[in-house]
């Protein structure tokens, strides 16, 4: 088997890509010739790496194989350059896959401070389910994760950088809202708003007990934090949300925020990585960024035990 990294840069574009066009076209190479790259690596093998149709391509067990090499083997060179070249400017492009409450709570002001002085660097963030960002960070498709909550951490090491505490919102004067704290299971014989499929939160509220439970009480689904508080605060139903959006949202909205009793209403978030591979530059800073944002306060963090406090502006009982 004979390949270089120019090989590997192009499988990977077109594994990802699932198109050999597509992927040809991203490594910079006519169709023909990247075919012909990736017939030559198959050559050395005794199997194919791919599943050539008219809709695209699909890796082989082999496939899948060489695409998780090739991804750490990439990421291993491009943090040896960034090791050889010194203290110069930042450069290269950062995948990053986060849950739903990062994508829109706190990674926008982490991204806007972090790539403010790396005019070179570019961050593909997707929103994922925990799941997948942990099996996209063992595998080498993401440079980091990040997620919230006690996980199984094998094969990855994880740095603490705020606290997600998940509190229940209600219409002001719903028979829940004078409330101190709530059992979860008590708010199931009211009418849910959830996130939308695919969303983390989802996932994560239907695997606390048995999925029926919730999806009885699950009546509408939106795309967003503020629509769910909007349909909230309408009388809709009401629905858990992270604290940070919450409280923002409360502001200009008539709703209420009532703390819940269980332990898993409050997790840490965590930024994850493989463990024992080297991080490029851009990598390390943007857990530097993440790590300084607690410190001083920011990103929606809470570090204490104290309840919510409601803050709309007709807020009644408020907590404390």
């Amino acid at each position: 088997m004979h390949v270089d990294l120019d090989d590997l840069r192009l499988f990977v574009q077109v594994a990802e890509a699932g198109n050999l066009t597509a992927g040809a076209r991203r490594a910079f190479l006519s169709p023909p010739a990247a075919s012909a790259r990736i017939r030559a690596i198959e050559a050395g093998l005794p199997q194919p790496l791919l599943v050539r149709g008219n809709r695209g391509v699909t890796l082989t067990d082999a496939g899948e194989t060489l695409l998780r090499h090739a991804r750490l083997i990439l990421a291993q060179v491009a943090a040896m350059r960034d090791e050889l070249t010194g203290e110069g400017e930042e450069s290269g492009q950062l995948r990053v896959l986060a849950n739903t409450t990062a994508v829109t709570e706190f990674m926008p002001e982490a991204l806007s401070l972090f790539l403010a002085t790396r005019p070179r660097v570019t961050v593909d963030l997707q929103e994922r389910l925990t799941d997948d960002i942990l099996r996209g960070v063992r595998d080498g498709a993401a440079d980091l994760g990040v997620v919230s909550g006690e996980l199984d951490w094998t094969g990855l090491d994880r740095a603490v950088f705020s606290t997600d505490r998940l509190v229940l919102a209600t219409p002001v004067g719903h028979p829940l809202s004078g409330r101190g704290t709530v059992a979860f299971a008590e708010t199931l014989g009211f009418a849910h708003i959830g996130l939308h499929e695919g969303s983390t939160l989802l996932a994560f509220l239907r695997g606390l007990m048995d999925r029926h439970g919730y999806d009885r009480a699950l009546r509408v689904k939106v795309r967003s934090f503020e629509a769910m508080c909007r349909m909230v605060e309408g009388g809709v139903g009401i629905g858990v949300v992270p604290e940070s959006a919450a409280r923002r949202h409360a502001q200009t909205m008539r709703i209420a925020l009532v703390a819940l009793a269980e332990d898993w209403a409050i997790r840490d978030r965590c930024v994850v990585h493989r463990k024992g591979s080297a991080l490029t530059r851009p990598a390390r800073a943007l857990i530097d960024q993440l790590m300084a944002m607690r410190a001083g306060g920011a990103g929606g963090g809470s570090a204490g035990n104290g309840g919510p406090a409601e803050s709309g502006p007709a807020a009644e009982g408020a907590l404390s």
